[in-house]
């Protein structure tokens, strides 16, 4: 599916116009179509036959695993996957006649459950290979000497996170670096290593012997369920940044700038580049503090400050834009333009001579 939707994306990118608009309908149209009905004999060929015990791993994997705050969006996932799989098992079972309208139809409606599974059966495929795995539990005198080295490590700095990752029973688990005089030990972590009371709950000689003596990873969240990356929404038309200032680097009149401008910090559907950064540390906040850590929650509301200001700074720019269109000004005939290339001599013009070198003086010894 990765490599389908990179040839239809290549495809329709040829079917706009420099600012993302769709200028040629026929060419989007036949891509989709392309993509649809490649994307459904991938489906037949290599999932459908597999669908239902892949589902049916997932689920006994499921029954084994401890009770956390996922598992019950995770079996609703699975029963989603089965209702689309069955969704698409009917066009395949019963196909309309080729190149009719109505098989085109029969894909068109296949394709959002084609896209759910290319987006989240990585969840059943993992599932079906969890298998839940216990750390051998250090003694309480253990924890708590490694558990003090590690904090006295944090305040010196000595403390470093290598990488993070949530076990099946919702625990977040942290691999890091203890330096002790001057010897590095990888340790483990149980929690937030910026929130009070984590714990280390193991030390290993390298991140190979921790990685296989902890809990495996489940797979991440997302920050929204509802987007999909093989089924999004037609992009949205926009100016480049760099089109704006070339756009005002070419102006003559005040007016021109001003309109410039004003498309900068333009509201709405079609947003400008001061209002597309101002959203894009607004979701970067949102994600910092889904994040549902103490860090997270700092940056979080340092980016949220952050876009605030520029939301500030966009409506400056606009208000400046309203009053330099007011002045009804053009550029001073001082500011003559030159040419970019300067005109070549006649080709029945001497060259001018070489100027002479200059004489060495003779050095008597």
């Amino acid at each position: 599916m990765i490599a389908i939707d990179r040839e239809v994306e290549t495809a329709l990118d040829t079917a706009r116009d420099r600012h993302g608009r769709t200028v040629h309908d026929h060419a989007a149209a036949a891509a989709r179509a392309h993509r649809d009905q490649a994307a459904l004999q991938a489906y037949a060929t290599y999932l459908a036959p597999h669908a239902g015990e892949l589902l049916a791993a997932a689920r006994r994997a499921l029954d084994t695993l401890p009770p956390a705050r996922h598992t019950t969006a995770w079996r609703v996932l699975l029963d989603d996957l089965a209702s689309s799989h069955a969704e698409i098992a009917k066009v395949l079972d019963r196909p309309a006649a080729p190149g009719t309208a109505a098989e085109r139809e029969q894909q068109n409606a296949a394709w959002p459950h084609l896209a759910f599974w290319a987006d989240l059966s990585y969840i059943a495929t993992d599932l079906a290979d969890q298998r839940h795995q216990a750390e051998v539990p250090l003694t309480d005198e253990e924890q708590q000497m490694w558990t003090d080295m590690a904090k006295a490590a944090q305040r010196r700095g000595e403390l470093e996170l290598i990488e993070s990752w949530y076990a099946a029973d919702g625990r977040r688990i942290t691999l890091a670096h203890l330096v002790e005089e001057d010897i590095s030990t990888v340790i483990a972590l149980s929690c937030d290593p910026d929130a009070p009371g984590w714990r280390v709950i193991g030390h290993y000689r390298n991140e190979h012997e921790a990685g296989r003596a902890l809990p495996p990873a489940v797979p991440p969240g997302v920050l929204r369920p509802d987007v999909s990356r093989f089924n999004r929404p037609e992009p949205v038309p926009e100016v480049s940044l760099q089109e704006l200032i070339r756009d005002i680097v070419e102006a003559q009149a005040a007016g021109d700038v001003s309109e410039t401008l004003l498309a900068a910090t333009q509201q709405g559907y079609s947003a400008g580049p001061m209002v597309r950064l101002q959203e894009l540390l607004e979701t970067a906040s949102q994600f910092a503090h889904a994040l549902e850590t103490v860090q997270g929650r700092q940056i979080a509301a340092r980016l949220a400050v952050l876009g605030r200001q520029v939301g500030f700074l966009a409506r400056e720019v606009h208000e400046a834009a309203e009053d330099l269109g007011a002045t009804v000004a053009v550029l001073p005939p001082h500011r003559t333009p030159r040419p970019r290339i300067r005109p070549r001599p006649a080709l029945d013009t001497t060259p001018p001579a070489a100027p002479p070198l200059a004489s060495t003086p003779t050095r008597h010894r």
